[in-house]
């Protein structure tokens, strides 16, 4: 349901906030040191220091758990604030409803009515005229009037692609921060931190060895956590270190990708979900197609680099935007949904064994 229909009437404390993103289970280290101390800062001093506050860097950095502390922080400290927090998908979508179902006013009052307002992954505002006109004022109201905005994006302001100027002038006004790959040290904090949270042990040799060979991300790290806690409970087998590198051994960071091809990925996709490759490339939109269309898109651009322009044309030609979109959806949706997650997998796991 639209945001518009839910809390137009409303407060909106904590809206859209997940109670598993704060700063107590924040690990901080090298590569997000001054991203989270600028979110902290802005803690204390709401719509007066780093407005907006601009954060940037690759899928699964941390980028949304520091937007989501915040909004728990400043909430916990003051539970009148009036708190929002959207993905730039969702501020999309709620606006074009409010457009075709007349509720412009209603939409106006809701994110133009917060005293603190995150927004995550505003890159996918690209080329989107009408909502960046639709935010532009929005900003303009909050800022104006000493409100709190928070950004985030996989880059810096200057490199998201057909931004109005005047979008890209107010998102410099504050303070950027950039979140870069966790180095080895912190890689280690993190995983002993989530098995914390699980309440499961690993040896220190087993928490060396996957911080060794899972470098990129923090999602990737908490899902080869995952993977072993399944695996061992499943096998009822302990934790080893080489049990570990058993249920490991199909890791795509662990592997040779030099051999890896688009095609390959495509043609692993349609035979997984069992789809015809030329619907998939095709212009076909039936609705069986929309997850595994993604799903190529966001394993290109994962295992390969291929830059978005390059994954749109491996698709029949499509708009990097689409590519843009498709990437960050799955990205998303993979933290929660466990059978999308089991399902991109077994599809990696298919790949490195052809």
């Amino acid at each position: 349901m639209p945001i518009i229909e839910k809390v137009a009437s409303q407060k909106i404390n904590g809206s859209g906030l997940n109670p598993k993103y704060t700063f107590e289970n924040f690990v901080v280290g090298k590569g997000n040191e001054l991203a989270h101390a600028a979110s902290q800062a802005v803690v204390s001093e709401l719509g007066k220091i780093y407005n907006p506050l601009f954060i940037y860097g690759g899928v699964g950095l941390g980028k949304t758990h520091l937007l989501q502390a915040i909004g728990h922080r400043v909430y916990s400290n003051l539970p009148s604030t009036k708190i929002l927090y959207v993905t730039c998908e969702k501020f999309t979508n709620d606006f074009i409803h409010a457009i075709r179902s007349g509720k412009g006013k209603n939409f106006k009052d809701v994110y133009r009515g917060v005293d603190l307002l995150l927004i995550d992954d505003i890159q996918f505002m690209s080329g989107k005229e009408g909502t960046q006109e639709e935010f532009f004022h929005t900003f303009d109201t909050l800022h104006q009037t000493d409100r709190q905005i928070i950004i985030s994006s996989d880059r810096p302001p200057k490199d998201i692609p057909v931004l109005e100027h005047r979008l890209l002038s107010r998102f410099q006004w504050g303070m950027i921060a950039s979140i870069s790959k966790p180095d080895l040290e912190t890689r280690i904090a993190i995983l002993e931190s989530k098995c914390r949270e699980k309440k499961y042990e690993l040896d220190e040799k087993v928490i060396n060895y996957v911080s060794t060979i899972i470098q990129d991300n923090v999602r990737e790290l908490e899902g080869a956590l995952n993977k072993i806690i399944a695996y061992c409970q499943l096998k009822n087998i302990p934790p080893t270190l080489e049990n570990t590198k058993a249920v490991l051994s199909v890791t795509p960071r662990s592997r040779n990708k030099s051999s890896l091809t688009p095609r390959q990925i495509i043609n692993t996709i349609t035979d997984f979900y069992d789809i015809n490759i030329n619907d998939i490339i095709g212009k076909c939109r039936k609705q069986k197609l929309v997850i595994p269309r993604q799903i190529i898109m966001y394993l290109l651009r994962e295992e390969l680099k291929s830059s978005y322009p390059a994954i749109g044309e491996e698709l029949g030609g499509r708009d990097h935007t689409t590519a843009m979109y498709a990437h960050n959806k799955i990205s998303q949706e993979i933290e929660n949904d466990d059978r999308l997650r089991q399902d991109v997998d077994s599809i990696k796991q298919r790949l490195y064994n052809l």
